[in-house]
C-alpha cells in the first residue's frame, strides 16, 4: 500500500494532531515502515498454530470471593458520627 500525503493528513485527522511538513514526511514513512512490516508477518505460514490472543498462557488469578471480616458491624457503627439502630445516619441530601 502506497503511503501518500493524503492518507498521513487523514490519520493525523482522526488522530486530532496537527503536523508540520517534515513530521508529514516521517510518520509517512513510519506508517510504510509498519505496512512493510505486516506484509511480511502475512508471509509466515501459521496454520498449524493455535489461536492466541496473549503470547504467554495464563489463566483466571482470581483469589476465591471468600468473606475475610467477620461481621464487625457494632465496631463500624461505633466509629460513625451518628447512627439509628443498625445503620449510619446521614444528613438529608434531597429535598421534598
Amino acid at each position: 500500500m502506497k503511503i501518500t500525503e493524503e492518507l498521513v493528513d487523514y490519520v493525523a485527522d482522526l488522530s486530532r494532531i496537527t503536523l508540520d511538513r517534515d513530521e508529514k514526511v516521517a510518520r509517512g514513512k513510519d506508517l510504510g515502515d509498519i505496512l512493510d512490516y505486516m506484509d511480511k508477518l502475512n508471509e509466515l505460514d501459521t496454520s498449524g498454530l493455535p489461536e492466541m490472543t496473549h503470547p504467554f498462557e495464563s489463566e483466571n488469578r482470581f483469589r476465591e470471593d471468600a468473606v475475610t471480616n467477620a461481621d464487625r458491624r457494632e465496631e463500624m457503627l461505633a466509629n460513625a458520627p451518628e447512627s439509628k439502630g443498625d445503620f449510619f445516619r446521614v444528613f438529608k441530601t434531597v429535598e421534598e
